[in-house]
């Protein structure tokens, strides 16, 4: 078995193009896709039917949770819900927060207990760290698999439990930067624009991992961004690193 990760698009069309072009060319048997597809202020309606159109395992994520109730709705949800019509949010409505793709195979957004929380990063008032073992397996919830996909941070690892399961965050296919309020404020960032995503196998000793960089032209991204009131999304698109903080 040879699986294609793709998480957190929000809406770069242009950078899930190049990924899916990427993945055409490496045989894998399937594509899933962990969530947080559409919000943000580029392309959400044409993502949307760009993924309706797929035969691919999709999840929702805490943003597709956020679109379908206005009262949850960040500045992202908002231009996103603005562009989307019926036929969308009822696909959108039909996405489950997370899914048993194999019996040792499992996927979520975020942790198998929540699709807000991050899986291998801690954030801790002063910024974020690497998560402890001992964290690591609170949030597994007592879920047995050998392999875990998971997203949300858009920061692309691969990890290995001492129980032997590997946890794999493909990273994010179009926001290379954010900065959060939630918990504490904190910046991801990768330092670099490309599209990312992960692909796993079975081998003769277990699952392995590959984190795939592919590179797209983020400028007309970034250009839409900024047109669309958010330099900060321009400046994660076109830098891979977060827009300093005025704080």
């Amino acid at each position: 078995m040879r699986i294609a990760i793709v998480s957190d698009i929000h809406g770069n069309l242009p950078a899930l193009e190049a990924v899916v072009r990427d993945i055409a060319r490496r045989g894998v048997d399937r594509v899933v896709n962990l969530g947080d597809s559409l919000s943000g202020p580029l392309l959400a309606l044409e993502t949307a039917r760009f993924l309706m159109a797929q035969d691919w395992v999709q999840l929702a994520g805490n943003h597709e949770r956020q679109l379908l109730h206005p009262h949850l709705h960040t500045g992202s949800d908002r231009h996103a819900h603005a562009q989307l019509g019926p036929a969308e949010l009822a696909w959108v409505a039909t996405l489950p927060p997370s899914l048993r793709l194999h019996p040792e195979v499992l996927l979520c957004h975020g942790t198998p207990r929540s699709d807000h929380e991050n899986f291998l990063e801690t954030v801790e008032e002063g910024g974020v760290r690497m998560a402890t073992s001992a964290e690591i397996e609170e949030r597994m919830a007592g879920v047995e698999a050998a392999l875990i996909a998971c997203g949300h941070t858009h920061v692309p690892r691969a990890l290995r439990t001492a129980a032997g399961c590997l946890i794999v965050n493909p990273g994010s296919v179009g926001l290379q930067a954010y900065d959060d309020d939630h918990l504490h404020y904190h910046v991801m960032q990768n330092g670099a624009t490309d599209a990312r995503y992960a692909i796993v196998e079975r081998g003769a000793d277990g699952w392995l991992a590959a984190l795939m960089a592919v590179p797209y032209d983020w400028k007309p991204m970034a250009a839409l961004a900024e047109r669309n009131g958010r330099p900060d999304w321009a400046h994660a698109i076109a830098t891979g690193y977060a827009m300093p903080s005025r704080r």
